[in-house]
């Protein structure tokens, strides 16, 4: 007889198409682009030169999983905040500068571990190169070179009427010319857009245009809800094809919302090692158990669990039995009572008011086993079944 393996899926050996080959540059000690693992960046929403805040905002997206942060300097008191806020934050800080030039000097001055520029926002930027390059160059600080459609170069509008995706690649690398001139190539590029399909559609021209190290986002993404979307479907088409070393998921809420969703995006494609998944279905007609309280008070019970388990909660027969077997751990539910599977064996049935607190008593006990045999934490994911 052959052996079916049952339970929480591994990675993929294959991702779903070869990740570009880019050039790798490093953002204080995280690797960006060559084949490097592909990470989550927020921003803070603090004002900067209040340091104990922006400190504590970055320790929180530190613990939500964040890798890199950025943080605002438009002016001279954020720039003089810069140097306690990079030595002693806990991830890579990049300082974001627009308008004034003299703040990227500050911010290389200041140990920032890159700075981001926006060279249509910058008066006269290109006149500044040369002094980047060289201060940027002997600081071993990497520039990353971050285009949007709202504040492109009124030459480039004035060329193509507006933010096409051909405006924004020949703006990007426009901006990369004149630094190669100078011999300084520590780049990473974003071409922002609001629209995903005109996002998409920048990033694949990019992409097959230079070898840098590409950092996605969809500026102005949205609220919660709109820019969770926009950015999973314009990730989702780019990282599917290889394309993306670095993301952010620009949304109008909290920033460790932001590193939620770019998480999950990532575990979704299998380019990141998957955490706690609650399968659940999303109910019918054929329910006999209330499927969304039960899966919220299972979510509410493990949550912050790391370890990769998978916890199926189903409320019928028709998908129950086979989602529940291939989980981890999981509830096929109806008649007011749940059959209980662990790897894929029947361990016991209980009645309704008891599926909660013995599927949270199992998955406890599964996650102590995979502890205790050295399987690597991950952040949490839900998924539902169809």
């Amino acid at each position: 007889m052959t052996a079916v393996s049952l339970g929480m899926p591994s990675v993929p050996l294959e991702p779903l198409a070869p990740r570009r080959m880019s050039r790798r540059i490093m953002v204080g000690n995280v690797p960006v682009g060559g084949g490097a693992p592909i990470s989550v960046q927020s921003m803070t929403t603090t004002v900067t030169a209040d340091v104990n805040a922006t400190l504590q905002q970055i320790a929180q997206l530190t613990a939500s999983g964040c890798q890199i942060v950025r943080v605002a300097c438009p002016s001279q008191d954020d720039a003089d905040a810069l140097a306690i806020i990079a030595r002693k934050s806990q991830i890579p800080v990049i300082a974001d500068i627009h308008f004034q030039p003299k703040y990227v000097y500050a911010a290389i001055d200041a140990g920032c571990a890159a700075v981001r520029v926006n060279p249509g926002n910058i008066r006269q930027f290109d006149d500044q190169v040369k002094e980047i390059a060289k201060r940027a160059g002997e600081a071993g600080i990497p520039i990353r070179i971050g285009v949007n459609a709202g504040s492109l170069d009124r030459r480039l509008l004035e060329k193509y009427g507006r933010a096409t995706p051909e405006a924004l690649v020949e703006s990007a690398l426009w901006e990369c010319s004149l630094f190669e001139e100078h011999g300084f190539r520590d780049i990473k590029i974003s071409v922002k857009h609001n629209d995903p399909v005109v996002m998409v559609a920048a990033y694949r021209k990019l992409a097959a245009a230079c070898d840098y190290p590409l950092h996605l986002g969809v500026t102005e993404a949205g609220p919660a809800f709109q820019g969770t979307i926009k950015s999973a479907v314009a990730f989702g088409a780019l990282l599917a094809e290889g394309i993306g070393d670095t993301i952010r998921v620009s949304l109008s809420a909290p920033p460790a919302e932001e590193i939620k969703v770019g998480t999950q995006i990532l575990e979704s494609l299998g380019l990141r090692q998957r955490g706690l998944e609650i399968v659940s279905c999303p109910s019918c007609g054929r329910a006999q158990v209330d499927v969304y309280k039960l899966a919220e008070e299972v979510t509410a019970g493990l949550e912050g669990m790391e370890v990769p388990l998978r916890v199926a909660v189903m409320g019928c027969v028709v998908n129950g039995p086979g989602e529940a077997r291939e989980a981890d751990l999981g509830v096929a539910s109806g008649n007011g009572k749940g059959q209980i599977f662990v790897k894929g064996e029947v361990i016991k049935t209980v009645p309704e008011s008891k599926i909660v607190e013995t599927l949270i008593e199992e998955a406890l006990k599964l996650a102590e086993q995979m502890q205790d045999a050295g399987v690597q934490s991950g952040a949490p994911t839900v998924a539902v079944a169809d």
